[in-house]
C-alpha cells in the first residue's frame, strides 16, 4: 500500500477534469490490451477456420480413398510367383517400354531404369504395386543431368 501512497495523493490532487481524462486514458489502454489478448487472436482464429476446415476435410477424403485402396488390396487373393512375375513384366513392358529392364535373381526382380521420367515411373509403380501385388525392398535411383529417372528398383516376389 505504500507504494501506491504517492499515486494516491497525486490522484486526490487532480482536478476533476484531469480525473475524468486519465480515467479514460486507463480505460482505453485496458480496451486495447484486452482487444490485443483476448479478441483479436479469436478473431483470427475464426477468419482462417473455414479455410481450415476445407483444407481438413481435403485430406480426410484423401484419406479415406487410400484407406478403401488398402482395403481392396488386402481383399484380393495373394498372387504366386508365376502371376506377380507375369504380372511384373507386363508392367514393365507397358509403362517402362524400352526404358526399363527386368532381370530374375531367384526370389527377387531387378527392374534397372535408364533415363526414365518420373511420371512414368511414379505410373509403373502404382501398376506394379496394385496389379502385380508387389512392393520394392530397395530402391536406389537419382536424376540425371536431364531429370529422368536412372537406377534400379528390386522387388521381392511370392515364394514359388
Amino acid at each position: 500500500m505504500k507504494a501506491l501512497s504517492p499515486l494516491l495523493a497525486r490522484w486526490t490532487g487532480l482536478a476533476p477534469r484531469e480525473k475524468v481524462m486519465v480515467a479514460s486514458a486507463l480505460g482505453l489502454v485496458a480496451a486495447a490490451i484486452v482487444w490485443w489478448l483476448l479478441v483479436a487472436p479469436a478473431l483470427a482464429t475464426l477468419r482462417t477456420s473455414e479455410a481450415q476446415r476445407h483444407e481438413l476435410d481435403a485430406q480426410l477424403q484423401s484419406m479415406r480413398a487410400l484407406q478403401a485402396q488398402a482395403k481392396a488390396l488386402q481383399s484380393q487373393p495373394k498372387a504366386g510367383y508365376d502371376e506377380a512375375l507375369r504380372l511384373l513384366e507386363l508392367s514393365v513392358r507397358e509403362r517402362l517400354g524400352t526404358t526399363g529392364r527386368l532381370s530374375l535373381q531367384g526370389e527377387r526382380a531387378t527392374i534397372t531404369l535408364t533415363g526414365t521420367a518420373p511420371d512414368t515411373v511414379a505410373q509403373w509403380l502404382a501398376q506394379a504395386r496394385v496389379n502385380a501385388r508387389a512392393l520394392p525392398s530397395d530402391v536406389r535411383i537419382n536424376r540425371n543431368a536431364a531429370g529422368l529417372w536412372e537406377g534400379t528398383v528390386v522387388f521381392t516376389l511370392p515364394s514359388r
